[in-house]
């Protein structure tokens, strides 16, 4: 099972309700917005250059925490996005790895069932046979056993190496986004590039060796070389 995923639920609705409070915010400081502008225009003729000055000021400032609020909401609907896109590429990891497991047990069983038929048919023939050429059949029964436990290890090795990793290739909704200089769609952590013209924008940490999120700002690789060529 994967950890967490049972308060998936109460996580979401926790974030649902934070961003209806951001949203009715945001609607709440539109509306001083309007009614700041309204005022200004009407008394703007009778204001002194001062009270003008002020009073943009006040609107300015409601500009400001208006985008404040809808930057946070829309930070909190990435978060969300993200949370629940990291529960889902582990849920496929691990049904990936019990399908490969399932795999390899049905083979691990169809050798057993053989096996069993090969004893069985040794067993029916022993009176024929002497005692050295039992010990002969005991040999020759070992030799392939240990040959596919051998196999059967490095296939079920090969099989919980690849399924994991192929989970990223697996297929998504060709109306989401891709993002960084892998060109996916977003999952796990990601970091933002400090360059406002940037035109890729998100990374994802490990495509840009990222481990931490690092202090003050950070550029992509692509816009580091551009600043270089205009220095």
């Amino acid at each position: 099972s994967v950890p967490g995923i049972e308060n998936l639920p109460c996580e979401l609705q926790r974030n649902f309700q934070l961003m209806r409070e951001l949203d009715q915010r945001t609607e709440d400081k539109k509306a001083e917005i309007d009614s700041l502008a309204a005022e200004y225009v009407e008394s703007v003729k009778n204001m002194l250059p001062e009270e003008r000055v002020e009073h943009l000021k006040k609107i300015q400032s409601a500009y400001s925490k208006c985008k404040e609020y809808s930057d946070d909401k829309v930070q909190l609907a990435m978060q969300t996005y993200e949370m629940v896109d990291k529960h889902i590429r582990r849920l496929d990891a691990d049904l990936a790895r019990f399908e490969a497991d399932l795999k390899d047990k049905l083979e691990g069983s169809d050798f057993e069932n053989s096996g069993s038929r090969s004893l069985k048919k040794g067993r029916s023939q022993k009176d024929k046979r002497s005692s050295r050429g039992r010990g002969r059949r005991a040999s020759e029964e070992d030799t392939p056993k240990k040959k596919k436990l051998k196999g059967g290890s490095e296939f079920a090795d090969t099989i919980l190496s690849v399924h994991p990793s192929d989970v990223l290739d697996m297929p998504v909704d060709p109306n989401e986004p891709t993002y960084c200089l892998c060109h996916q769609v977003s999952y796990g952590e990601m970091i933002g590039c400090d360059n406002p013209d940037c035109p890729i924008e998100w990374f994802h940490f490990a495509c840009v060796d990222l481990t931490t999120k690092p202090k003050g700002k950070w550029f992509c690789p692509r816009c580091v070389q551009e600043r270089k060529k205009k220095k």
